[in-house]
């Protein structure tokens, strides 16, 4: 067993910041980890009038954000800045510009209290956001980061160690989301606006494409999907675009194509536990908060004889309390320089 990292007999208190996409966010965690404080300033209604995040809009918000949301994290926390004996933040991957806010005032509250800096990588933090929801050790298990950028199966043997098992080709699924709601009619951000759509909605309704079903492939598509969604409702000519679609046809397109999504990441999800060998599986990301994902999977966990670790909501959507996988690289050892850039791609081998 790993003892606690202590300064003066008391746990070690980290910062961490995340500023990777739409979300201003910090907390307050010690190492055990504990969390103490997760507060997140949303930039939903900045860029719903684009029907997607535009990344200026979001690196700007950024900089009048972050400073009052750490103060409030602190506050939250009931520590002050000198306090803090380690700084975390997510520096890759994400939108560069926005990266860059979170990143640079990081190296300047570490350099300035003088305590180390750890950089996290935000989806290896998506994956261990379900470790601290149940607050017991997960791994090795096998990952499933789903969200508006990312959908991904990872081998993870340990909290930083991660093996890609598939990816998107295409669309991740949270983006697929928001496209059929912009379709639809539903507005952003996608995936809670479907997800309400469907609930009145026959999942049954359309048959829609299930891509890359063949044995063996754990990679994502959902383009095509997209695709067969769009023709379904106005034609392949968009020739009934002006005539508007029903409330319950709306409802039923919402939710076979929910369905469909759903059916593939069960799957593929399935097949990594069996290509692996595990039994747990941890889900992360925006869209892991879906209630039927979150249904579908637990039935096919409990079929198999597994287990199933899904954080609540507010730790699958973007946040900085995930970033308490710092702790673990400060057992490591693993810091930061202080030249820490920002990396908006990720590339996992």
């Amino acid at each position: 067993m790993i003892a606690h990292c202590e300064v003066g007999g008391e746990s070690l208190h980290f910062l961490a910041i995340e500023t990777s996409c739409d979300e201003t966010a910090a907390a307050v965690f010690t190492d055990e980890p504990r969390i103490l404080s997760n507060v997140i300033a949303s930039q939903t209604e900045l860029h719903a009038r684009y029907g997607g995040v535009v990344p200026e809009v979001a690196a700007r918000a950024h900089l009048q954000r972050l400073l009052p949301v750490i103060d409030e994290a602190l506050h939250s926390a009931g520590v002050s800045l000198g306090d803090i004996g380690c700084v975390a933040v997510h520096n890759t991957p994400g939108l560069v510009g926005a990266l860059l806010v979170g990143v640079s005032a990081a190296k300047i509250l570490a350099a300035t209290l003088e305590v180390p800096l750890i950089a996290v990588n935000h989806i290896e933090a998506h994956v261990y956001a379900a470790r601290i929801a149940a607050d017991r050790d997960i791994f090795p298990c096998v990952g499933l980061v789903v969200s508006g950028g990312h959908t991904a199966l990872f081998h993870c043997r340990d909290p930083l160690a991660l093996e890609l098992l598939g990816s998107t080709r295409d669309d991740a699924a949270g983006e697929a989301f928001d496209k059929i709601s912009q379709i639809l009619g539903l507005g952003f951000p996608g995936g809670p606006a479907v997800d309400r759509e469907a609930a009145t909605g026959i999942p049954a309704a359309f048959k829609f494409p299930r891509s890359l079903m063949e044995p063996g492939n754990l990679d994502f598509s959902f383009s095509g999907l997209k695709t067969a969604v769009l023709y379904t409702a106005f034609g392949q000519d968009g020739k009934d675009r002006d005539t508007p679609l029903s409330p319950q046809r709306r409802a039923d397109l919402a939710a076979s194509f929910q369905q469909a999504v759903v059916d593939v990441l069960v799957e593929k999800s399935r097949r990594a536990l069996q290509q692996t060998g595990l039994k747990r599986l941890a889900v992360g990301g925006g869209v892991a908060a879906n209630r039927r994902l979150r249904q579908g999977l637990s039935e096919m966990v409990t079929r198999i004889g597994g287990e199933l670790f899904i954080p609540p909501q507010e730790l699958c959507t973007d946040n900085a309390a995930m970033a308490a996988l710092a702790v673990e690289k400060w057992r490591r050892g693993q810091f930061a320089p202080p030249d820490l850039d920002a990396e908006p791609n990720l590339a996992f081998s």
